[in-house]
């Protein structure tokens, strides 16, 4: 998922030296300007990529059986393409890349970065076409949640399994959290990139309302919450809550239960509790106390809270948190994936992750960035923030955390779209 705040469309920073500076300064310095995002139209990504490096299409679409003999045979081309989301990885003055320069010194890689998934399933449908021809898409590296269409990557064999032999600080410093995830058993196609938990947020109104805080999905079916509930429009999101609130694990779910969940949302819809269903927006709607309470993203709350709305407190509810992770995969048919693989590696050194977890404020997957932050880059603000390192600590009162459904096939993530999509519509 995207690094939330600011929007998408902020301008980029403006042009100055390369000095590092922090995300709070960008922040409080961008303007909702119509900047556009950098480009990644697949056939503007072509123009670039007229070397001729890398493997042809009827090469690479060959069906492979052995896959560590076919990752000695392949080179390495020093050259990379990576598809990210806006404002999600470490940003210095001039719109630099401080994380990106230090991987292009040490390797030779020269990295092409661009900034231009919006969204999982616009992204989806742009590469698709590709991945379904056996093609190779212009992206080597992209950043995709775990979800319906990464679940649809791996089933349609559209991923390149990760090398495991070029994965020494993974093995080394990966979080217990964003190992053998349910989605991807045994990291064979993924590794996280960051990660967040779904929960809830709210302001000191939905404690007046309520008579104590917040502690409970259900409270987001509370009628004391009258008009003043945010919730998620993201299908998953919103289908997970629902869930929830019945006491249902969402990954153990079936077709009955989403029916029964579905059933509940409506009701919760009918007694004029949502005010809306939020896609980024949310969070401006808590800061400006148009909604008390709401479906909420981690990173999203303590980047607010940096901000000044010191007021928004972020629960992990008693039903348990959606962890939602989104993940670095090399596409089928890439062009460079031992670039990739290197560019992988290097993210799960504590140095390098520290200097990304220090600008994206979400869930680092490597806790040993913590102490960086803490010391050398001197933001303990950052580094004791449990929804950057959460703790064992971080998830009570229950300990648990929850995890999406992970769909069987396209029928199953049809029929959950089908029957959740619909509910923000009054359907």
């Amino acid at each position: 998922m995207v690094a939330r705040f600011p929007p998408a469309d902020a301008p980029p920073p403006e042009p100055g030296s390369a000095v590092p500076i922090s995300r709070r300064a960008m922040l409080r310095n961008m303007g909702r300007g119509a900047g556009a995002i950098v480009g990644g139209a697949l056939l503007a990504g072509c123009e670039l990529d007229r070397s001729g490096t890398g493997a042809s299409p009827s090469a690479a679409s060959e069906p492979i059986t052995d896959w560590p003999a076919w990752w000695q045979r392949q080179p390495q081309f020093n050259r990379l393409n990576f598809a990210n989301w806006p404002y999600y990885i470490d940003i210095a003055q001039g719109n630099r890349h401080p994380s990106l320069e230090l991987f292009e010194q040490e390797t030779g890689i020269k990295m092409h970065y661009f900034r231009t998934i919006d969204g999982n399933d616009t992204f989806m449908q742009e590469i698709e076409p590709y991945l379904g021809a056996g093609l190779p898409p212009f992206y080597d590296l992209i950043v995709m949640t775990n979800g319906i269409e990464v679940t649809k990557l791996i089933n349609s064999g559209w991923l390149t399994p990760l090398d495991p032999l070029r994965m020494e600080n993974f093995n080394r410093y990966a979080s217990e959290l964003v190992r053998d995830p349910p989605w991807d058993p045994g990291n064979t196609y993924t590794v996280a990139w960051q990660s967040g938990l779904t929960g809830i947020a709210y302001r000191p109104e939905a404690m007046e309302a309520l008579g104590r805080r917040p502690r409970s999905i259900g409270d987001l079916f509370d009628p004391a919450l009258e008009g003043r509930v945010g919730m998620m429009s993201d299908s998953l999101d919103l289908g997970s809550a629902g869930l929830l609130e019945l006491g249902i694990d969402p990954a153990t779910s079936t077709e009955a239960d989403w029916l029964k969940a579905a059933d509940r949302l409506r009701e919760q819809r009918a007694a004029g509790l949502v005010r809306q269903y939020y896609a980024q927006s949310y969070l401006g709607a808590l800061r400006s106390g148009e909604i008390w309470a709401s479906q909420a993203w981690s990173g999203d709350v303590f980047q607010a809270q940096q901000l000044g709305s010191e007021g928004l407190r972020f629960v992990v509810p008693e039903e348990g948190a959606i962890l939602w992770t989104d993940n670095l995969m090399i596409t089928r048919n890439a062009r460079h994936p031992v670039d990739a693989m290197n560019y992988i590696d290097f993210v799960y050194r504590p140095d390098v992750a520290a200097m990304i977890a220090d600008w994206v404020w979400y869930i680092s997957p490597v806790p040993a960035a913590r102490r960086i932050i803490a010391n050398r880059f001197e933001h303990p603000d950052v580094a004791q923030s449990p929804l950057v390192f959460p703790t064992a600590d971080t998830l009570a009162p229950t300990g648990s955390l929850r995890h999406y459904r992970v769909f069987e096939n396209d029928e199953a993530a049809d029929t959950w779209t089908a029957i959740f999509g619909s509910i923000q519509f009054g359907l």
